[in-house]
C-alpha cells in the first residue's frame, strides 16, 4: 500500500463547493485509489484542504498522479484552487494499512524532516513504542516521503483538542513517547495541522 497527501490551498469561501469537488473526482471510473480522509485545516496553515488517499501499488499512484498533473481541474476544484501540493509516502513497514472509520473529531497531520538514513531506525523506534502508545490513543498512519525532501507524517486522531494535550502529556510523563532513539534522527524541522474531517471523509 501507498498513499498520497494531496494538500488544496483554496480561496476564501469556496470549501463547499471544493469539497464537493473532491468528491466528484476521486468517484470518477478514471479514478485510482481510494478516499481515506479529507480535512479543512483548523490550527496551522488555513484554508487547506488534505486529502489521504491509499493506492494498491506504485503504478496505480502514478496513473492517478499523471491524471491530476494533466488536469487543469484538479479534484475539480480548479476555480478555487490558488497551489496544490502532491506528495507519495510509503507505511512504515510493520504498520497495517490504513482503517477507515469514525476515531475522533479532531486530527494531527504532523511532518518531521529525517536527517540521511533515518527512515529505518525511526520506523524501527516507531515499531517498539507503538504497542503502549496504542493504548492511549491510535494512531491512523506513519509512513515516509517517496519524493522531496527526506521527511515522514504521521496523522492521529483524538476526541478532542483537550484529549489531544492531555495523552501528550500522558506518554510523555510516562515515558511511553517520544519513541526511544527516534528524535536522534530529525532534523529539527516540523510541521503540524489540526484538521477536522470534513463530510466525505471516510475518516471522522
Amino acid at each position: 500500500m501507498l498513499y498520497e497527501l494531496a494538500t488544496l490551498s483554496i480561496r476564501l469561501g469556496t470549501a463547499a463547493k471544493a469539497i464537493a469537488g473532491i468528491d466528484s473526482y476521486v468517484k470518477e471510473p478514471t479514478a485510482k485509489g481510494r478516499l481515506l480522509g479529507c480535512w479543512a485545516s483548523e490550527i496551522g496553515e488555513l484554508n487547506r484542504l488534505v486529502v489521504l488517499r491509499g493506492f494498491a501499488d506504485a503504478d496505480a499512484l502514478a496513473a492517478e498522479r499523471t491524471r491530476t498533473l494533466g488536469t487543469t481541474n484538479p479534484f475539480h476544484c480548479g476555480e478555487a484552487l490558488s497551489h496544490l501540493r502532491l506528495e507519495s509516502y510509503a507505511p512504515f513497514s510493520f504498520l497495517p494499512p490504513v482503517t477507515t472509520g469514525k476515531f475522533g473529531q479532531v486530527y494531527e497531520i504532523r511532518t518531521y524532516g529525517l536527517k540521511l538514513g533515518g527512515v529505518g531506525p525511526t520506523s524501527a523506534a516507531w515499531e517498539a513504542a507503538m504497542p503502549e502508545r496504542a493504548k492511549l490513543s491510535p494512531l491512523t498512519i506513519a509512513m515516509y516521503a517517496l519524493d522531496g525532501p527526506q521527511r515522514f507524517t504521521h496523522i492521529w486522531p483524538y476526541a478532542s483538542l483537550d484529549a489531544r494535550a492531555a495523552v501528550r502529556t500522558e506518554s510523555v510523563a510516562g515515558g511511553v513517547w517520544p519513541p526511544k532513539g527516534g528524535p536522534d534522527w530529525l532534523t529539527g524541522e516540523m510541521v503540524s495541522t489540526i484538521g477536522l474531517p470534513t463530510a466525505i471523509s471516510p475518516l471522522a
